[in-house]
């Protein structure tokens, strides 16, 4: 057993929460500001429907073995999102519909030889076709955050937040020397050390430190860790002040593939 089919139900849930979000919007709300910059919350939902497509392109490469970018190029990309966002709530949320639709169905039916199959996108690395379904996973679940619409980090389902802050420390800029450990707490325990380099450490619990690191949070849960305090995190030593002293996180545009992914896909990742 492979870690498909356990990434197939969890993108089919996270899909059906994104459309439900999506239909309790009115054609006003589409035109207030998400949490990215620049872009409205009609600009998001245009990007996950034309996504969608996107991953049915690599899809394709990885079947057909004809090399089939992601997208033309990143100027057609903006102007295809540029274009759409200010369509109306109900043609938004049939586009997102019809591409989950016909992406869940390309997933379920690409051949069992095409999964280690190498394909790229916008920015390297390559990285197997397995790997597309937790790059569409991360779509849906940071940029349901960024429509800033009652869906926040603390609604990430755990798996999310593990295999995200795996895959965000697994790419970590090396000359990013910011933040030298990060610890992550659960129930009063630390449960990771990451070290960083010579930085100072900082820590939180998974949620709130995924939410800093990529830049959907000003720091709410994550607190410095003092020099020369204990490692044992002390009552209310989890949270503190909003972005108290923190460090600044490396700015995550666009989360890579980590270099060393295995060809087949494994039993479960990370």
């Amino acid at each position: 057993m492979s870690v498909l089919p356990a990434l197939q139900a969890e993108l089919a849930v996270a899909t059906n929460r994104l459309l439900a979000t999506a239909a309790s919007l009115s054609d006003a709300d589409l035109a207030a500001p998400s949490l990215l910059p620049d872009w409205t919350r009609g600009h998001v939902l245009a990007h996950l429907a034309q996504n969608a497509d996107s991953h049915l392109n690599l899809l394709s490469w990885a079947r057909t073995g004809v090399r089939t970018p992601q997208y033309a190029s990143f100027a057609a990309r903006s102007a295809a999102i540029e274009a759409a966002a200010t369509h109306p709530v109900a043609r938004h949320l049939a586009e997102l519909e019809d591409g989950a639709a016909r992406l869940a169905a390309a997933v379920r039916d690409l051949p069992a030889y095409a999964w280690p199959a190498q394909v790229e996108g916008m920015r390297p690395p390559p990285h197997p076709a397995w790997y597309l379904l937790v790059r569409r996973l991360r779509e849906i679940g940071f940029h349901h955050v960024d429509l800033a619409a009652g869906h926040t980090p603390g609604d990430w389902p755990a798996p999310f937040v593990r295999r995200e802050l795996h895959d965000c420390l697994a790419t970590w800029p090396r000359d990013h020397k910011a933040v030298g450990r990060i610890e992550l707490v659960e129930d009063g325990r630390i449960t990771a050390r990451h070290g960083l380099g010579d930085g100072p450490a900082v820590r939180g619990a998974p949620h709130d430190m995924l939410a800093w690191l990529t830049g959907r949070s000003r720091g709410e849960g994550v607190s410095l860790v003092p020099v020369g305090r204990s490692s044992t995190p002390g009552r209310g030593e989890v949270g503190g002040d909003v972005g108290a002293g923190l460090p600044d996180p490396p700015p995550w545009l666009t989360m890579p593939a980590p270099a060393d992914l295995p060809t087949t896909p494994p039993e479960d990742y990370p």
